[in-house]
């Protein structure tokens, strides 16, 4: 029995690993060589229409507010059409949207250029340049495939999961169930820090499409700070950074982005 287990489990583990990295795509905004498995943009896109409905409805449904929702689809469309993400809107459905949540800041994207934000976020901008550079992160996570990325993480981890948990846990010794458990826990820290990964490349992508849009890339420094500063005093803590890195760490590297993108300096002219 328990070497038909590890048996079991080798061919599970093997055919999950050879699923994940024998298939490779090509980004063709970022060059970055990705593992995606058989996700294609067009999966992307059904996936992102198919959730958004249920998205928008746990965040209240879209905002009443005709206003709000006009200028974030200016917005967008402007980051779209002027900057490198529009060699990705030949395949990505990009519709920008309002969320009627007045207490919940945060934004989002979904797979395939469904994207969100807020109205207790969209409260906190100052300018236009802020709305860009929190779209702009946003649709980053688009362009970088960053949900395709995820799925295809997933399907690695349940796989090697179950195979470890296969050839680990013994019916007849309960003690096993600890081990089995502790398997399937370092599988969730693995994606949560490839998430976070995704969050600095959107940082980067985000720079470099607000930049390109027009707009000044320090307005991503200004949000990051905005949203800091609103968590202070023991207030609870914007739900944008339960998911998102540390600021700190963000705004250096936020800064970093801007030097590699604007060598001799920000030049004028740029819309804050």
């Amino acid at each position: 029995m328990s070497r038909g287990r590890f048996v079991i489990a080798a061919i599970i583990a093997v055919i999950s690993l050879l699923a994940y990295f024998g298939k490779s795509a090509t980004n063709p905004v970022t060059g970055e060589k990705q593992h995606v498995g058989d996700i294609t943009p067009e999966t992307e896109v059904a996936l992102g229409l198919q959730a958004a409905p249920e998205m928008a409805q746990q965040f209240g449904g879209l905002s009443p507010s005709a206003e709000a929702q006009q200028l974030v689809k200016d917005v967008c469309a402007r980051i779209v059409s002027r900057s490198a993400a529009q060699q990705s809107a030949e395949y990505y459905r990009y519709d920008c949207h309002v969320l009627a949540d007045q207490n919940t800041v945060n934004a989002f994207a979904l797979p395939g250029g469904q994207v969100f934000i807020t109205e207790a976020l969209m409260r906190k901008l100052d300018t236009h340049g802020q709305l860009a550079g929190v779209l702009g992160h946003e649709i980053g996570h688009v362009v970088g495939r960053h949900g395709a990325e995820h799925i295809a993480k997933q399907q690695l981890t349940q796989g090697l999961t179950g195979a470890a948990v296969l050839a680990t846990y013994d019916p007849q010794n309960p003690a096993s169930r600890g081990s089995a458990a502790v398997v399937a826990m370092i599988g969730q820290l693995v994606n949560m820090r490839f998430g976070r990964a995704d969050e600095l490349e959107s940082d980067n992508l985000g720079v470099r499409f607000m930049a390109e849009a027009g707009y000044d890339p320090r307005a991503m420094k200004r949000v990051l700070e905005i949203l800091a500063e609103s968590g202070g005093g023991g207030g609870r803590q914007p739900e944008f950074f339960s998911t998102h890195p540390n600021p700190e760490n963000r705004i250096a590297r936020i800064d970093e982005a801007i030097a590699a993108q604007f060598p001799g300096g920000v030049p004028s002219g740029l819309e804050p």
